[in-house]
């Protein structure tokens, strides 16, 4: 195939003044470039397209591709991961990984979480603070946890996040609102062990690739998965493959999540345990990091024996079966337009 490539390059925004936790979400030369190789060597022509902004470009300059490989996060907006995917829906053009209103609706982790509690899984209770007054009356009980409501990689999460008395509470909202310029999400902190789990394909299709749990060392920062554990992982982070019926449950409560939610191709589902170790979901990632050494997907497929080229052709494998049957239904009318 002729595959289009979209992406952010951290690069560009550190250029334009951002700083390193508010490009955490985007991807280095490094990722960029061992996706491009690992696509090629499985055939495929690969043309860099970019961001946005670089793909409305190309589309109106006529440029049309078989597929589409889409990793852009996107800047601006809560809804900044679906504008890739619904610009290439309103060319008839296929790419991997979910669709404008699955992504739209994850990145909000209080709406993600809405729909997650009426399929009826677990997930701890919250409210999401867009200004002070909102934390009138709250009712959840302390311990809490604050972070943006639509970040990513852990971006805004620190010591901070954990909040054990109420009265706390509107300060740290307001710090983060300040910080990020979005709500923030308030929730039950919830203390027992923590996983992240690493799924591909969609639909009936799906299945879990592993169970990875978040081991924090002595010198991380305890209790949190935070932003600086996750950058320091090397020295502050363990992670091993977990097994047993309690990763299984928690396996199985990513699946239900993924699959109710409409998420395709391949991601993760972050599961943490409560004090009577159930597990609940925290948030799902449908366009997980694909970093080849430090990306937690890609580490739990490598404890998985599975190659970085082997996940990337499973991502390619499933968004094909789409891309035959949208081409073999838009045919008529494409080539009518």
């Amino acid at each position: 195939m002729r595959i289009g490539f979209t992406y952010d390059a951290r690069e560009d925004y550190l250029r334009a003044g951002l700083d390193e936790e508010h490009t955490a979400e985007f991807d280095t030369e490094e990722t960029i470039a061992s996706i491009d190789h690992a696509l090629t060597s499985l055939g495929h022509e690969i043309d860099r397209i970019g961001n946005v902004r670089q793909l409305t470009s190309r589309l109106a300059a006529g440029d049309r591709w078989d597929l589409v490989f889409n990793i852009a996060e996107g800047l601006l907006g809560i809804s900044r991961e679906s504008q890739v995917p619904a610009l290439l829906d309103a060319f008839d053009i296929p790419y991997t990984f979910s669709d404008p209103v699955v992504l739209g609706l994850t990145l909000h982790k209080g709406l993600a979480k809405r729909v997650v509690r009426d399929l009826g899984l677990d997930t701890p209770d919250f409210i999401v603070v867009e200004q002070d007054a909102d934390l009138d009356g709250v009712e959840l009980e302390p311990p809490l946890f604050a972070k943006p409501v639509a970040g990513g990689s852990s971006m805004g999460i620190s010591k901070a996040s954990k909040i054990c008395d109420l009265a706390q509470a509107a300060g740290v909202c307001r710090m983060l609102r300040a910080r990020f310029g979005q709500p923030v999400i308030l929730e039950s902190f919830l203390p027992g062990r923590e996983f992240t789990i690493g799924i591909v394909g969609t639909a009936g299709r799906a299945r879990v690739l592993g169970a990875m749990e978040i081991l924090l060392q002595d010198e991380a920062e305890p209790e949190i998965y935070s932003y600086a554990n996750k950058r320091d992982y090397h020295r502050v982070v363990r992670y091993r493959l977990a097994d047993g019926e309690v990763a299984a449950r928690a396996s199985e409560l990513a699946l239900r999540a993924w699959i109710g939610l409409g998420c395709r191709d391949a991601g993760r589902v972050d599961v943490k345990l409560d004090s009577n170790g159930n597990p609940h979901f925290l948030e799902v990632n449908p366009l997980a990091g694909l970093h080849p050494e430090h990306s937690d997907l890609v580490i739990i497929c490598r404890l998985c024996g599975i190659r970085y080229v082997q996940l990337l052709e499973m991502i390619l494998e499933s968004a094909e079966q789409r891309r035959i049957a949208q081409v073999r239904e838009l045919r008529p009318r494409r080539h009518g337009t």
